[in-house]
């Protein structure tokens, strides 16, 4: 049974969606205040977290920053309606996923699932000694066996989520990938109506990767199908080089 540990301020909401849980085979243990969160998101008991954004704004994103620093443990959050948190900040902090509130639980749980899912497959594709997989687009570089991006020779801090979306942009490079592709690719879920998962993660992305050389932008998004990385002026006509 896996254990799920929810940081909110809300007491009847944290008893209502622990119990909730509970149905659906986890375990889960609510606590509302910044310090003992982090404390328990640190303990190593716990397969997932579930932080509320206005807790998180309360704190500072000191949970969510000293998570990130010290563990690996995926984190879904939950947004407030009308509250002010940065979606796309968060993302850039290491949040594997989020969903607003009132919370569909079915949703919530099938959320879950997609990020363990997610992480069963990744440790599974992970070989057991390093291989040559390399793709190369203009200035920037992935390496399969070890989830790493560089740019111009210098790593890129990526989450998993951002990792897995740069991997099938670059392979599918010039070409464009829908947001269901790359929701089933990079989030192991189909995206529900009004989901904007994938174009808040898509945004985070280019933040990180920044613009070609010349101010070309890296990834376009291709209004009603999806975006494109786009090559650099130099590499139309020529392949994607994968090693």
């Amino acid at each position: 049974m896996e254990h799920i540990l929810i940081v909110d301020e809300d007491i009847e909401h944290c008893a209502w969606l622990a119990k909730y849980l509970k149905t659906e085979g986890f375990e889960a243990m609510a606590v509302h205040e910044v310090d003992q969160g982090l404390q328990q998101a640190l303990s190593g008991f716990y397969a997932l977290a579930l932080l509320n954004d206005s807790i998180l704004m309360t704190g500072g994103l000191k949970v969510l920053r000293e998570i990130r620093s010290q563990s690996d443990m995926p984190v879904l959050m939950m947004t407030e309606p009308g509250t002010a948190m940065d979606c796309v900040e968060a993302l850039e902090m290491g949040v594997d996923d989020y969903l607003p509130k009132p919370l569909n639980p079915r949703e919530l749980v099938a959320r879950i699932r997609a990020i363990f899912r997610r992480m069963k497959r990744d440790y599974l594709a992970m070989p057991a000694m390093p291989t040559r997989d390399r793709v190369v687009v203009g200035d920037i570089e992935i390496h399969g066996s070890m989830r790493i991006a560089c740019r111009d020779g210098s790593l890129i801090e990526l989450t998993s989520v951002e990792y897995s979306l740069l991997e099938v942009l670059l392979r599918a490079a010039g070409q464009v990938v829908s947001r269901e592709e790359l929701a089933r690719s990079a989030l192991g879920r189909a995206l529900g109506i009004n989901d904007r998962s994938i174009d808040v993660h898509i945004s985070s992305l280019r933040k990180k990767l920044g613009h070609h050389p010349g101010g070309l932008e890296r990834i376009r998004t291709i209004r009603n199908l999806g975006y494109l990385y786009a090559r650099p002026l130099r590499l139309f006509g020529e392949n994607v080089k994968v090693e």
